[in-house]
């Protein structure tokens, strides 16, 4: 089983607005990449929610594979809400993907490709890549989730890459490298 963490406990202070309540073509962008998701081969969804929970959670899909956890520590960074997130993850997950919610244009057959790969080969780290570009969703093996709960606040879990250089997966889909933190950045992504 995969679960995906969706990130989504971010205070969003250079949106000004909550980023996962942002307006997309077929409503708020959390919406979409929920859709997306559970779209996907993904079995789990937990998403991540600290700053602006109370608006965002009516946002959020009531389905079976979906799970809210709270990270009472947002404020100490998107780290805090990685741990969280995957400290929530059932013990038979093989793996955590990782997907911040201001990346919504990435495709399901992405994820699945994503999926599919790690499934085949077992990496520690696998990384979509598009055109040489790095983006999301990381994969992450459950094999290095006691290491990552004990990477401190102040890193991100690029700080185990030098230990578990990560495997690359190209995928033709420009949303894997595609986030946005302004509304002007947001609609630039969107055009």
């Amino acid at each position: 089983m995969v679960t995906c963490i969706l990130l989504a406990a971010g205070s969003s202070v250079r949106f000004g607005s909550p980023k996962a309540l942002a307006q997309m073509r077929d409503g708020t962008v959390i919406q979409h990449v929920q859709n997306t998701l559970l779209q996907s081969s993904c079995e789990k969804i937990i998403v991540v929610l600290g700053g602006h929970a109370h608006q965002i959670m009516p946002a959020i899909f009531i389905q079976d594979r979906i799970r809210v956890v709270y990270n009472k520590h947002h404020n100490l960074g998107q780290m805090s809400s990685v741990k969280e997130g995957w400290r929530q993850a059932e013990e038979n997950s093989e793996a955590v993907l990782f997907l911040p919610v201001d990346c919504p244009l990435i495709e399901a057959s992405s994820i699945d490709a994503v999926i599919k790969h790690f499934k085949n080969t077992s990496p520690d780290i696998l990384i979509p890549t598009y055109k040489g570009r790095k983006g999301h969703p990381p994969i992450f093996s459950q094999r290095l989730k006691s290491k990552a709960l004990n990477i401190p606040q102040d890193l991100g879990l690029n700080s185990l890459f030098t230990e578990h250089p990560p495997q690359t997966l190209e995928v033709d889909d420009p949303g894997i490298v595609k986030s946005f933190n302004t509304p002007q950045e947001l609609q630039d992504i969107l055009k």
